[in-house]
């Protein structure tokens, strides 16, 4: 499986599936990144860290870790 770091700029991906526990999913999920979102991959820093992204529709940028636990297709 993929994760949303690997993801190219310009590249829309669906979720289908959170990994980790405790705070981190939580926190993951409180922003909007559930299971079946789309996301849409802006910019990618040049040293990978942040990742911003489109997500229903609203911008956010989120750290190489968080994008490391979530599975895109």
């Amino acid at each position: 499986m993929k994760t949303l770091r690997e993801v190219k700029c310009g590249e829309t991906v669906r979720v289908q599936r959170l990994n980790g526990s405790g705070a981190l999913k939580r926190r993951i999920m409180d922003m909007g990144i559930t299971k079946g979102a789309e996301i849409f991959v802006r910019k990618v820093a040049p040293l990978g860290d942040p990742v911003e992204i489109n997500i229903r529709g609203y911008e956010l940028s989120i750290r190489k870790n968080e994008a490391e636990s979530i599975e895109v297709i």
